[in-house]
Formats: structure tokens, C-alpha cells, sequence
């Protein structure tokens, strides 16, 4: 088990492109509710399962296993089209962290989040320049919520 802690920021703009290859994800949920989720991913060419429990504002026990690309395709072709997410991550290191910056595809095209994961809940931040409004308390923001209410419709 690991604890993953993160934070979540919209991303302002583009100054961050062209630092990182994206890799290619597509995910589903095989339950989901507030305080836990059960996710199926496929990361380029590796399958996953993981299951997160809360156990703090930005805090949640992360238990992550590979499985066969395979297995992980098939879980994910049982669900139907619009439960699937799929979006571009791109890995980076800048102001002493790594930041994962995922660009939504499809249904969420046009957002672009970047998460940072910290060794605990009062770590400090500096925010790189493309970093925008913090949004890790904002459920709306979470992958799985996305699946429900894409980004695509929301009111501007």
C-alpha cells in the first residue's frame, strides 16, 4: 500500500509544452463512490488496476497493481464508451517536484490538469509559472467524477 498524497492545479498556459513525451492513457472505473474507487488503466502498453480509499482532505490509501495489457483491455471494453476517459500524461520535474500534467481527450477535451504528489499534507509548494487555480479539493476534477459529468459539458 501507498499513501498518496497530491495536489491539483488547473493548467494557465502553454509554457510548459515541448519539456516531456506524452504517454497515452485510457481508464474506467469499475466502481466509484466519494470516499473510495476501483480504476482499470491501460499507461501505453501496461495494464493497472488500482483502488483509492480517502483518509484525508488531499490524502488517499493507493493500492496499485500491474495486470495483463490484455486483462486491462478487456475490464475496459466491458464498460461502455462514455465511462472511459482517456488523455495524454506528460511527466516533468520543475521547482523540486514532479508533476504529472494530464490533457484530457474526447468527452474532457480542452482541460488540462497538472497533480504534484507530496510526502505530506503541510509539504510546501512553489508553483511553476503554468500552474493556475488550485483544484484538489474540487470533486468535479477528479478523474472519476469526470466520467460522470465530462468536461465538455459543462457551463463556461
Amino acid at each position: 500500500m501507498h499513501k498518496e498524497i497530491e495536489r491539483k492545479f488547473l493548467v494557465k498556459n502553454d509554457s510548459w509544452r515541448g519539456k516531456a513525451k506524452p504517454s497515452y492513457y485510457r481508464q474506467g472505473y469499475i466502481a466509484r463512490t466519494v470516499e473510495r474507487t476501483a480504476r482499470i488503466r491501460v499507461a501505453d502498453t501496461k495494464g493497472f488496476i488500482t483502488i483509492k480509499i480517502k483518509v484525508g482532505p488531499i490524502s488517499r490509501h493507493e493500492f496499485e497493481y500491474e495486470i495483463p495489457l490484455q486483462d486491462a483491455n478487456a475490464l475496459l471494453d466491458s464498460l461502455a464508451p462514455e465511462e472511459i476517459i482517456e488523455k495524454n500524461r506528460y511527466t516533468i520535474t520543475e521547482c523540486g517536484h514532479v508533476w504529472e500534467i494530464d490533457e484530457f481527450l474526447g468527452a474532457n477535451a480542452g482541460l488540462i490538469v497538472a497533480e504534484v504528489e507530496l510526502k505530506s499534507e503541510e509539504e510546501e509548494v512553489k508553483l511553476p509559472s503554468w500552474a493556475g487555480e488550485e483544484v484538489s479539493k474540487i470533486s468535479k476534477y477528479f478523474n472519476a467524477s469526470l466520467v460522470q459529468s465530462p468536461y465538455g459539458t459543462w457551463k463556461k
